[in-house]
Protein backbone atom coordinates (compact mmCIF):
# COMPACT_ATOMS: atom_id res chain seq x y z
CA UNK A 1 0.00 0.00 0.00
CA UNK A 2 1.39 3.37 -1.09
CA UNK A 3 1.79 6.37 2.13
CA UNK A 4 -0.89 8.72 2.31
CA UNK A 5 -0.30 11.64 0.72
CA UNK A 6 -1.07 15.50 1.01
CA UNK A 7 -0.43 17.18 -2.69
CA UNK A 8 -0.94 20.94 -3.69
CA UNK A 9 0.11 21.35 -7.21
CA UNK A 10 0.64 24.78 -8.04
CA UNK A 11 1.60 26.47 -11.86
CA UNK A 12 2.72 29.67 -12.02
CA UNK A 13 4.09 28.17 -15.92
CA UNK A 14 0.71 26.54 -16.77
CA UNK A 15 2.22 25.76 -19.99
CA UNK A 16 2.67 22.11 -18.70
CA UNK A 17 -0.55 21.78 -17.15
CA UNK A 18 -1.51 19.59 -19.36
CA UNK A 19 1.23 17.41 -18.87
CA UNK A 20 0.89 17.05 -15.26
CA UNK A 21 -2.60 16.15 -14.23
CA UNK A 22 -2.71 15.80 -10.57
CA UNK A 23 -3.59 12.06 -10.55
CA UNK A 24 -0.24 11.67 -12.34
CA UNK A 25 1.76 13.45 -9.99
CA UNK A 26 0.45 12.21 -7.20
CA UNK A 27 1.08 8.42 -8.42
CA UNK A 28 4.23 9.69 -9.09
CA UNK A 29 5.03 10.89 -5.71
CA UNK A 30 3.45 8.52 -3.85
CA UNK A 31 5.24 5.99 -5.80
CA UNK A 32 8.71 7.47 -4.86
CA UNK A 33 8.04 7.79 -0.72
CA UNK A 34 8.31 5.80 1.97
CA UNK A 35 6.17 7.69 4.72
CA UNK A 36 3.09 9.60 4.44
CA UNK A 37 3.65 12.98 3.35
CA UNK A 38 2.83 16.87 2.91
CA UNK A 39 4.20 17.90 -0.37
CA UNK A 40 3.60 20.80 -2.95
CA UNK A 41 4.87 20.51 -6.29
CA UNK A 42 5.34 24.25 -8.28
CA UNK A 43 5.79 24.27 -11.98
CA UNK A 44 7.46 27.85 -12.51
CA UNK A 45 9.14 30.22 -15.58
CA UNK A 46 12.89 30.57 -15.90
CA UNK A 47 12.94 33.99 -13.95
CA UNK A 48 10.95 32.17 -10.52
CA UNK A 49 13.38 29.22 -10.84
CA UNK A 50 16.59 31.56 -11.35
CA UNK A 51 15.90 33.59 -8.32
CA UNK A 52 15.25 30.12 -6.39
CA UNK A 53 18.54 28.90 -6.90
CA UNK A 54 20.09 32.12 -6.63
CA UNK A 55 19.11 33.11 -3.16
CA UNK A 56 18.92 29.81 -1.87
CA UNK A 57 21.76 27.95 -3.42
CA UNK A 58 23.70 30.74 -4.50
CA UNK A 59 23.61 29.23 -8.04
CA UNK A 60 22.80 32.19 -10.68
CA UNK A 61 20.63 29.58 -13.05
CA UNK A 62 17.56 27.89 -13.31
CA UNK A 63 18.04 24.46 -12.51
CA UNK A 64 15.27 21.49 -13.40
CA UNK A 65 14.50 20.84 -9.63
CA UNK A 66 14.91 22.24 -6.49
CA UNK A 67 13.54 20.39 -3.14
CA UNK A 68 13.18 21.83 0.18
CA UNK A 69 12.45 19.69 2.82
CA UNK A 70 11.56 20.89 6.56
CA UNK A 71 10.39 17.67 7.90
CA UNK A 72 11.21 14.02 7.29
CA UNK A 73 9.45 12.01 9.98
CA UNK A 74 7.11 11.09 10.87
CA UNK A 75 5.34 12.66 8.37
CA UNK A 76 7.62 14.24 4.91
CA UNK A 77 6.98 17.53 4.39
CA UNK A 78 8.45 19.51 1.66
CA UNK A 79 7.96 22.02 -1.50
CA UNK A 80 9.26 20.65 -4.71
CA UNK A 81 9.85 23.52 -7.54
CA UNK A 82 10.09 22.34 -11.07
CA UNK A 83 11.46 24.97 -13.98
CA UNK A 84 8.99 23.79 -16.68
CA UNK A 85 11.51 25.73 -19.41
CA UNK A 86 14.56 23.64 -18.12
CA UNK A 87 12.27 20.39 -17.86
CA UNK A 88 11.11 20.66 -21.18
CA UNK A 89 14.90 21.61 -22.72
CA UNK A 90 16.34 19.09 -20.97
CA UNK A 91 13.98 16.41 -21.98
CA UNK A 92 14.43 17.49 -25.54
CA UNK A 93 17.84 17.31 -25.29
CA UNK A 94 17.87 13.80 -24.15
CA UNK A 95 15.12 12.46 -26.35
CA UNK A 96 12.73 11.98 -23.67
CA UNK A 97 9.07 12.89 -23.49
CA UNK A 98 8.50 16.27 -21.22
CA UNK A 99 5.86 13.63 -19.16
CA UNK A 100 8.69 11.35 -18.40
CA UNK A 101 11.28 14.24 -17.65
CA UNK A 102 8.98 15.22 -14.99
CA UNK A 103 8.63 11.58 -13.83
CA UNK A 104 11.92 11.68 -13.04
CA UNK A 105 12.08 14.67 -11.01
CA UNK A 106 9.53 14.19 -9.33
CA UNK A 107 10.68 10.95 -8.25
CA UNK A 108 14.01 12.65 -7.34
CA UNK A 109 12.81 15.40 -5.01
CA UNK A 110 11.02 12.98 -3.21
CA UNK A 111 14.17 11.13 -3.20
CA UNK A 112 15.64 14.60 -1.90
CA UNK A 113 12.85 15.25 0.47
CA UNK A 114 13.58 11.94 2.51
CA UNK A 115 17.37 12.29 2.54
CA UNK A 116 18.62 10.60 -0.29
CA UNK A 117 22.21 12.60 -1.64
CA UNK A 118 24.40 12.18 -4.52
CA UNK A 119 27.50 14.06 -3.09
CA UNK A 120 29.73 11.16 -3.61
CA UNK A 121 29.56 8.47 -6.09
CA UNK A 122 28.35 5.58 -3.82
CA UNK A 123 25.55 8.04 -2.92
CA UNK A 124 24.68 8.75 -6.98
CA UNK A 125 25.07 5.03 -7.52
CA UNK A 126 22.51 4.16 -4.49
CA UNK A 127 20.04 7.22 -5.15
CA UNK A 128 19.99 6.29 -8.62
CA UNK A 129 19.19 2.96 -8.64
CA UNK A 130 16.68 3.78 -6.28
CA UNK A 131 15.15 6.38 -8.74
CA UNK A 132 15.65 3.93 -11.86
CA UNK A 133 13.77 1.12 -9.57
CA UNK A 134 10.96 3.21 -8.53
CA UNK A 135 10.53 4.76 -12.31
CA UNK A 136 10.25 0.95 -13.55
CA UNK A 137 7.39 0.68 -11.28
CA UNK A 138 5.54 3.58 -13.07
CA UNK A 139 6.38 2.07 -16.31
CA UNK A 140 9.31 4.54 -17.22
CA UNK A 141 12.66 3.40 -18.43
CA UNK A 142 15.89 4.23 -16.82
CA UNK A 143 16.97 8.02 -17.06
CA UNK A 144 20.39 7.22 -16.78
CA UNK A 145 20.58 4.48 -19.31
CA UNK A 146 21.92 7.11 -22.14
CA UNK A 147 24.76 8.01 -20.12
Amino acid sequence: MLPALQLSLQFADARHRALLPRHRVARWVRTALAAPAQITVRIVGADEGRALNRDYRGKDYATNVLTFDYERAPVVVADLILCAPVVAQEAQDQGLSPEAHYAHLLVHGCLHAQGWEHEDDDEAQRMEARETAILHTLGWPDPYASR
